[in-house]
């Protein structure tokens, strides 16, 4: 029998009597038709995106000839000392560092042009 004429034949068979098929082969293949629940939920609803509305400015790294200038821009933005925005951005460079968190957009991407220009690796989350 072929694929196509099995399917023929299921197409022609009541709800009862696919219940009872399914249950068959259930026992004769020792397996389950069962569906997880996730499964059966399906697709989730592609629900409209929140936009974001805070975000962290990231410091990943920066360009060695232009360190000072990352400092005083930490210095400035974080209101640290010398010895701590040194300290700050030298860290950074092994791991990324949150300048400043949970800041609107539009200030978010003015700090990270102005830690840019400077010469900072930076990312906003």
């Amino acid at each position: 029998m072929t694929k196509e004429k099995l399917i023929e034949e299921i197409e022609k068979m009541s709800v009862l009597e696919l219940s009872e098929l399914v249950e068959a082969l259930e026992e004769k293949f020792g397996v389950t038709a069962a569906v997880p629940m996730a499964a059966m939920a399906g697709p989730v609803a592609a629900a409209p995106a929140e936009e974001k509305t805070e975000f962290d400015v990231i410091i990943k790294g920066f360009d060695e000839k232009k360190k000072i200038s990352v400092i005083k821009v930490v210095r400035e933005v974080m209101q640290l000392g010398l010895k701590e925005s040194k300290e700050f951005v030298e860290s950074s460079a092994s791991e990324p560092q949150a300048v400043k968190e949970g800041l609107p957009k539009k200030d978010a991407e003015e700090l990270k042009k102005k830690l840019g220009d400077a010469g900072a690796t930076v990312e906003l989350k």
